[in-house]
């Protein structure tokens, strides 16, 4: 289960995800990104994230490369951020 808070912050969308990140949810959350004004002034805070799988690991990666801030990822999965850079992902 995936539950998502939006907030704002000096002027970024802050989405506070928690719980599992599977790849059923990678489409809703592309979804709520791409309907964000300014996707560069996102940021994904993980601090409650508790598991994630591979989509969705190529989905932050994804995230990072359109400049979006992933706050306080746990290091568990920012090793495979870190592992996966080279994965890639198509939405």
């Amino acid at each position: 289960m995936l539950k998502i808070r939006r907030s704002e912050l000096d002027g970024y969308a802050i989405f506070a995800l928690s719980g599992r990140i599977e790849a059923e949810h990678v489409s809703e959350l592309h979804e709520l990104l791409d309907a964000e004004a300014e996707p560069t002034k996102v940021t994904l805070d993980l601090t409650e994230v508790k598991l994630v799988d591979r989509e969705a690991i190529r989905f932050l990666v994804a995230c990072e490369a359109r400049g979006i801030v992933l706050r306080d990822c746990p290091s568990y999965i920012r090793r495979w951020i870190e592992q996966g850079s080279d994965i890639g992902y198509e939405p």
